[in-house]
């Protein structure tokens, strides 16, 4: 038996690592490994380049203090794994296979022991061994190499069936973050092991278009140049985010690949490429066609810089400091100054309301449901007083103002007792018509202003601090308007069933299993997801509208 013993010096397109042959105590038929120049090596696992008329093979068991026996059992060893084994290191050997005396074995061995250690020590004389490791250098040479080779690429020759991994789409406005590393870390892990088990291991790389977030970055760059997309035009504005698409789309997979990330280039992918945008369109059609793509107006998120709806994921909340508003809603049929006092973090949306609800088991204000209230600054609107259990009685006065166009909620008790709803908002975050007086007032100025009015008309109780939890948008960063739009949906509750009994039913196993318990909740509550965006940047949906006039279609 022959021990390898690796002796690592360093460099990268010279010699890497080194192998001394020692002759073992032991008796027997052995094979020698013989003309070796080691040209790469990682983790241990060296590149054997030797004469063309070398025979290749992987050898797993090359390591310090690993040993080569018989060639029956190196045969077995190497058989379930392909030519790129682990880190797709290649072997070639040129073998001896002849069975030796232990003399012969021994003066083989020395010799080649000897040549070894002479190719050592100039390698250090010659200054090729530098004191520190430049990782920083090195391994960039490295993944070069792996990736010109072809060494991430599905091995058509290996053994094992199929082994597929897509890669969950970053954003190609994206930097590296800490998921991204963990993400790429696990897969990269999976693709590396199947390899090792002999599979075709296909580990498929790709970008996101971003939607929201890349025509975001190319509108403030406009902006900075004092022209918008308005301005530009839907055809020209494409053509400005797909040039800083390719100017600056590449840095989050440049990252990728200096973390080491084994996927095949060669079939990266991007969600705007032509087969892509075709599929997403035949799979709007087909869910269309099976009723669970529908059109209707409902609560969404707005963005109103963006000026587009976003999803619940979207969003972010966060802490901030604000003000809790105190004022009167006044007994339209009391002639003695009656009033219901509330409290609201929005007073702008006051405008909007169309009820004033208390718990039906306070009872400060039992004797006030069923009559009705004047809405302050609205003209003389009036509203009912209704009872619902929704209601805190623990917040604020326990009298709620019912806002359904502008608050989820709210929305959600107008559809339950069949409320009106009132938007008065543009998509652009200032007041409309519905708003009266303060039409076209930005919905902030709008509440400064309202607020100030309410003040000299005496229906002004206080204003305490208050820290609430604002709403807004992941990707422009402003505050997001909730309000009833037209978009467009897709029913969740079907397909989130045959999803719930795959875990219960044991098809899939999510692990750690305390996060079953997370799956499980987020799927039995889950809402119709809305899936339009009104974007420039992105996949049109499959839909045209026919209309007799173009006033009708602006309309």
């Amino acid at each position: 038996m022959f021990y390898a013993t690796v002796l690592a010096t360093e460099a990268c397109a010279k010699p890497l690592r080194c192998i001394r042959i020692v002759r073992s105590p032991a008796a027997g038929p052995t094979h020698t490994i013989h003309s070796l120049t080691m040209r790469l090596a990682v983790g241990g696992n060296p590149r054997i380049a030797a004469p063309s008329s070398c025979l290749t093979r992987c050898i797993p068991h090359i390591h310090a203090g690993s040993s080569i026996t018989s060639r029956p059992q190196w045969q077995q060893q190497a058989s379930p794994l392909s030519a790129r084994w682990h880190c797709f290191v290649t072997a070639a050997v040129q073998e001896a296979v002849t069975a030796t005396s232990p003399a012969s074995s021994e003066a083989l061995a020395s010799s080649q022991a000897q040549a070894v250690d002479a190719a050592a020590v100039a390698a250090r004389s010659s200054g090729q061994l530098p004191k520190n490791f430049d990782f920083a250098k090195r391994e960039q040479q490295l993944y070069h190499w792996w990736e010109q080779s072809g060494v991430f690429a599905p091995d058509m020759s290996a053994p094992g069936p199929t082994f597929t991994i897509p890669m969950p789409p970053p954003n190609v406005t994206g930097k590296l973050h800490m998921g991204h590393a963990m993400f790429i870390t696990l897969q990269d892990v999976m693709a590396r092991y199947a390899r090792m088990a002999g599979k075709k291991t296909l580990w498929l790389p790709g970008t996101d278009h971003a939607g929201i977030a890349t025509q975001n970055v190319v509108e403030q760059q406009l902006e900075s140049q004092g022209t918008s997309r308005i301005e530009l035009g839907r055809q020209a504005f494409e053509q400005r985010v797909w040039a800083w698409k390719e100017e600056y789309g590449g840095f989050i997979t440049t990252q990728l690949r200096r973390l080491g990330a084994s996927c095949d280039w060669s079939r990266e992918r991007f969600t705007l490429d032509l087969g892509l945008s075709e599929a997403v369109a035949e799979a709007f059609v087909r869910l269309a066609d099976q009723g669970l793509v529908y059109r209707g107006a409902y609560m969404v998120n707005w963005s109103p810089r963006l000026g587009t709806a976003v999803s619940d994921l979207e969003v972010e909340y966060s802490e901030e400091p604000g003000f809790l508003y105190f004022f009167k809603y006044p007994l339209a049929d009391s002639d003695r100054g009656e009033y219901l006092p509330v409290a609201t973090t929005r007073p702008e949306t006051i405008l909007g309301d169309t009820a004033v609800a208390v718990n039906p088991a306070d009872e400060r204000y039992k004797q006030y449901v069923g009559r009705h209230v004047t809405v302050p600054m609205s003209g003389g609107r009036t509203i009912p007083v209704i009872a619902d259990d929704y209601v805190d009685m623990e917040f604020g006065t326990g009298a709620l103002k019912i806002t359904p166009g502008h608050d989820p909620n709210d929305y959600e008790i107008g559809k339950r007792v069949g409320l009106d709803t009132i938007n008065i908002m543009h998509k652009d975050g200032s007041l409309n018509a519905a708003a009266g007086t303060y039409a076209g007032l930005d919905r902030f100025d709008a509440r400064k202003r309202l607020w100030s009015d309410m003040e000299a008309a005496g229906l002004v109780i206080k204003k305490e601090n208050y820290t609430t939890r604002v709403p807004r948008s992941q990707r422009g960063g402003e505050v997001v308007e909730p309000l009833v739009s037209e978009q467009w949906f897709v029913r969740m509750e079907p397909l989130a069933k045959p999803a719930l009994a795959a875990v219960a039913n044991g098809d899939i196993k999510i692990m750690p299993e305390r996060f079953e318990r997370i799956y499980n909740m987020w799927l039995e509550n889950i809402k119709d997801w809305c899936v339009s965006r009104q974007l420039w940047w992105g996949h049109r949906i499959p839909v045209w509208y026919v209309h007799s006039s173009q006033e009708q279609a602006n309309a």
